[in-house]
């Protein structure tokens, strides 16, 4: 009976990572990385660095609430989402402004993945794990008997959105990929990834902080 118990939470886990990764600021602040490879390849790796950068934080700041039987306040959990939302502006414009450093189409395609880091979706992960660790950590308190029980369920949650990024970067990656040699139809593209983290991120604090009242915390 114990073990159809951890089958069954390390089920839901791995679901609700699936589900977990597919959250419009997730999908859309990967997209303005996964933009700027001109690789099929390191698009999808973009994911799975995101991944374990969301894990590794979740995993850390998870097993330290749980073991120490602590809680974040709604003030700061609500603070780390509105993290999100300045790092999804950043991204967007710099997304947005690295076309406008490489005008000439040749030294364009001769440098874009030359240039191209993996530590970017590494810190975007660390950051949406930060913001994501209160909520997952409620989840897994309530679903769990023991501390070892929640660092599988944490872990197989984890895997979760890894394997669902990975997947769906790959997805997200084929458009710029395949018109990576008509910058007609490869800039805009990226500009609009660009545009579109930077709008979410401005929406997305907005809500926090006026919506949901984040700034009557704080003041």
């Amino acid at each position: 009976m114990e073990q159809l118990s951890l089958l069954s939470i390390l089920t839901i886990g791995s679901l609700l990572g699936i589900k977990h990764a597919l959250e419009p600021d997730h999908i859309i602040g990967v997209s303005t990385i996964a933009s700027q490879s001109k690789k099929l390849w390191k698009s999808s790796l973009v994911g799975v660095f995101w991944g374990i950068g969301h894990t590794s934080t979740l995993f850390v700041v998870g097993m330290l609430l749980i073991v120490l039987k602590i809680s974040i306040s709604d003030k700061w959990a609500m603070s780390l989402e509105f993290l999100v939302g300045i790092m999804l502006v950043y991204f967007g414009v710099t997304a947005m402004a690295s076309h406008r450093k490489n005008d000439h189409h040749d030294t364009h395609s001769a440098n874009a993945d030359g240039k191209f880091s993996y530590r970017k979706p590494l810190i975007m992960g660390f950051i949406h794990g930060l913001a994501g660790s209160a909520a997952i950590i409620l989840l897994t308190l309530g679903t769990v008997d023991s501390v070892w029980q929640g660092a599988a369920y944490i872990l197989v949650f984890g895997l979760g959105t890894i394997v669902s990024m990975l997947f769906f970067n790959t997805v997200i990656g084929i458009p710029f990929v395949l018109s990576k040699n008509k910058r007609s139809i490869n800039k805009p593209l990226i500009q609009f990834a660009g545009l579109l983290s930077a709008a979410f991120g401005l929406y997305y604090m907005y809500n926090l902080g006026i919506n949901e009242g984040l700034f009557r915390l704080w003041i």
